[in-house]
């Protein structure tokens, strides 16, 4: 280091910034060197190094890697001009103009903390996909136990169906001639002509209009109509169908019951059967005594699992009677019931004279599927209304709530504000149930579908109920709404009658797989499902009700004996 620098008199220049001009520097005595080139700056720049760009350079054939070599514009070691250069070469050697350390991370804040933990954050996020992964196996083996994942019209996720039995004990005689899996049901698509009622039978009452008005405040006590009996009869037991069949008049013949089943088949979880019998040239669709489709589903598509035993009374079973047991009671209690009927040409061909029957009006109605086949139905109504002197036939079928743990909305508290929120839940865990309501409201042409809230009194109580809300729909706009396209629903039933067609004459069997979204085609003897042949025996308490004794008039009251039975044993 030099110990002292003789700056000499700095002279003044009182016109700018910078050293004054050549004539005044001549005038007044200056101690500064001569010819040292002057680069211009102002205030705002930051002080450097000076750069002589007008030196030559000295060795052009010098090594030009060193960035320090003596030819720099930036080295002024070899320079007179400046006596402490060469004295501070060496400490010019490691100067950078450009400052490449990096900036001083602070102390404190989320960048640092990030930073500190950095280096250990590949291993825990691996960490973490590991765990994720072991839970979702968790999960996915869960939902393999209790939900079907190949449901084909939905990408939810539903319980499996592996977890039920079979509505029918398949006997290794039987011979299975076909297995149609659901992803071809979603493609069918066909449509047919309007249809023309040929018969019209029984009496119907009127509906009470007081009921849309009720709500979960002013609730009503669902009654219990022991005395009005209801009649499930299938195809060929029907006197009506039999004697339309014997005038030619169709070559297909089934219930709104079957052809809804056919129609919502892909919404299925439950397994279900249908016997189809081929009689030469025509076809009947019939069920079998106490078949499942004589009861209601519950929660058949819903995520969480209802319980298995059956003695539970919220298990698949039981809710099943309890939801039969409540959906007839509520057609009939919300009835004009002052004797005042709707008759029609013949009267109900199921009732014996005398003899109190539910309030129901049965349209036997023909659909043209091709020219040469059409197809005959029973159709139900359950009331109807008159307005502006015009009569509208409903249909009446009830919502059940038994446990709001399991749908996670209480009616009682949303009813009346989230009405559209309850309905919902009810299309995730009900689509089959409602899909199959609202299909038959369209076979027999409803001008309106009324649907009833039926709540328990208590969540353990299975015997008393309250009706919370009633509300309509028409069926047209409701099938919009759930998604229910009308051709594919006869697509999927015209696909079947083709193929049941091309079957020999005998007695067919159409199965639900309890396990695949699936139905399967089975050759059963020709004896199957008469008199003693029973296919999966069940106690006593399980029977939905006694074998009927007479086979041509069959009537089955869904779930009352087995309700009265209960009761009997309740109070006991």
């Amino acid at each position: 280091m030099v110990s002292g620098i003789e700056v000499g008199s700095v002279p003044f220049n009182p016109d700018g910034w910078g050293p004054p001009d050549a004539s005044i520097a001549t005038n007044t005595t200056s101690t500064l060197p001569l010819n040292v080139p002057f680069a211009p700056f102002s205030r705002s720049d930051k002080l450097g190094r000076i750069a002589d760009w007008t030196r030559n350079v000295n060795n052009p054939n010098a090594n030009r890697s060193n960035k320090n070599a003596s030819d720099s514009v930036f080295d002024f070691t070899a320079d007179d001009s400046f006596p402490a250069a060469a004295a501070a070469g060496d400490d010019d050697s490691t100067f950078r103009l450009v400052d490449g350390k990096p900036p001083p991370r602070p102390k404190f804040g989320p960048k640092w903390r990030f930073n500190q933990h950095r280096p250990q954050l590949p291993q825990r996020r691996d960490e973490e996909v590991e765990a994720r992964k072991r839970e979702a196996e968790k999960e996915r083996a869960r939902r393999d136990r209790l939900y079907n994942l190949n449901r084909s019209n939905q990408n939810q996720t539903r319980r499996e169906a592996a977890a039920f039995k079979s509505s029918v004990d398949i006997q290794p005689e039987w011979n299975m001639l076909d297995q149609i899996p659901f992803s071809t049901f979603s493609k069918l698509s066909f449509s047919v002509p309007e249809p023309e009622d040929l018969l019209l039978c029984g009496s119907l009452e009127f509906y009470d209009r007081s009921y849309d008005r009720v709500t979960p405040k002013n609730e009503r006590r669902l009654e219990r109509f022991k005395n009005r009996n209801f009649f499930k009869v299938t195809t060929t037991d029907d006197p009506v169908i039999r004697r339309l069949a014997n005038e030619d008049k169709a070559t297909v013949f089934a219930t709104d019951t079957i052809l809804a089943t056919l129609m919502c088949a892909p919404r299925s979880v439950y397994s279900w059967d249908i016997v189809i019998q081929r009689v030469g040239n025509k076809l009947f669709f019939d069920k079998r005594d106490g078949s499942q489709l004589d009861l209601l589903s519950v929660h058949e598509t819903s995520q969480e699992p209802l319980p298995e035993a059956k003695d539970d009374m919220n298990s698949a079973y039981s809710l099943s009677v309890e939801a039969a047991y409540i959906n007839q009671n509520f057609s009939q209690q919300v009835l004009v019931r002052d004797g005042n009927k709707v008759t029609f040409d013949e009267p109900n061909p199921f009732a014996n004279e005398g003899e109190e029957v539910a309030s129901v009006a049965y349209r036997y109605r023909r659909w043209k599927l091709d020219d040469n086949m059409h197809l005959v139905a029973r159709c139900e109504v359950q009331s109807v209304v008159e307005v502006n002197k015009q009569r509208s036939f409903l249909t009446q079928n009830a919502l059940n709530e038994f446990d709001p743990k399991y749908s996670g909305v209480d009616w009682r508290q949303k009813l009346e504000t989230q009405r559209g929120a309850v309905l919902a839940t009810e299309l995730k865990n009900n689509a089959n149930k409602l899909a199959k309501w609202t299909a038959q409201a369209l076979l027999a042409s409803a001008d309106m579908m009324k649907l009833g809230y039926v709540s328990r009194v208590h969540p353990r109580d299975h015997y008393n109920h309250v009706i919370l809300a009633v509300v309509g729909y028409k069926p047209k706009d409701f099938a919009s709404q759930i998604n229910l396209n009308t051709s594919n629903m006869w697509g999927i039933v015209k696909s079947i009658v083709d193929l049941c067609m091309k079957l020999n004459e005998g007695k067919y069997v159409l199965v639900k797989d309890p396990s695949k979204p699936q139905v399967r085609i089975y050759e059963v003897p020709v004896d199957a499902f008469e008199n003693d042949y029973v296919e999966e025996p069940l106690p006593e308490d399980e029977q939905v009700q006694p074998p009927a004794e007479d086979t041509e008039n069959a009537e089955v009251t869904v779930a009352t004996d087995e309700v009265k039975d209960k009761e009997v044993d309740a109070q006991a």
